[in-house]
């Protein structure tokens, strides 16, 4: 593993969005739970709670199609988060990045050593090109963070990366029409507070 560098701490805090169903943002906010860490053998980020970084429109949306596609969310609602990165894994960062490359080669060797060369995780495609199902990134992801442990390194607190999905913004662009960043957090520590997301004024105080 790479030595961490005089930048691995993130400063200060971002704003994160969780898409939900209303009676868990009611629960949370009430403080009678908290919310619950995704541990799907394809998530895209590994295990932990998941936030669209500074993107509450995106959170909507996919408390929306959860709704719609028949999942646990009946009424879909947001709740935001105050979430400091601590540790962070950050894929934006090349240092991170680098490190994930180095461990695939690690995790693929000690499979193959296993004698489960053949059977190593894949993410998998839409018909549109999209990978959405990501059994791979979610495995090398969770090897990282068990090599930490075995080798007694600092735990990694948050994932952080960023991710281009929806197709073209226009037609040539480099964009796509669902751009994010997501936020998988690991230490519950580092939210520090929950908020309901509040509307615009439409003018400043009248002081």
């Amino acid at each position: 593993m790479k030595e961490d560098s005089l930048y691995s701490k993130h400063p200060s805090f971002i704003l994160g969005f969780h898409g939900c169903d209303k009676s868990t943002v009611e629960k949370v906010i009430n403080g009678i739970e908290s919310l619950t860490p995704s541990m799907n053998e394809y998530d895209w980020l590994g295990h932990g709670v998941y936030f669209w970084e500074n993107n509450i429109e995106r959170a909507w949306k996919f408390a929306g199609e959860v709704k719609n596609r028949g999942g646990k969310i009946q009424e879909p609602a947001v709740i935001g988060a105050v979430i400091d990165l601590g540790y962070c894994m950050d894929l934006i960062d090349s240092q991170y990045l680098e490190e994930l490359e180095d461990t695939y080669k690690i995790f693929k060797t000690s499979m193959t050593l296993q004698g489960y060369g053949s059977q190593l995780p894949t993410n998998k495609k839409t018909k549109a090109g999209e990978t959405l199902i990501r059994n791979l990134d979610c495995a090398v992801i969770e090897f990282s963070h068990y090599l930490n442990r075995e080798t007694n390194k600092q735990p990694y607190d948050s994932v952080r990366g960023v991710f281009w999905e929806g197709g073209e913004l226009y037609p040539g662009a480099g964009f796509s029409r669902k751009n994010h960043i997501q936020i998988c957090v690991r230490n519950p520590n580092c939210i520090k507070g929950y908020f309901l997301p509040r509307k615009k004024a439409n003018k400043n105080f009248e002081l």
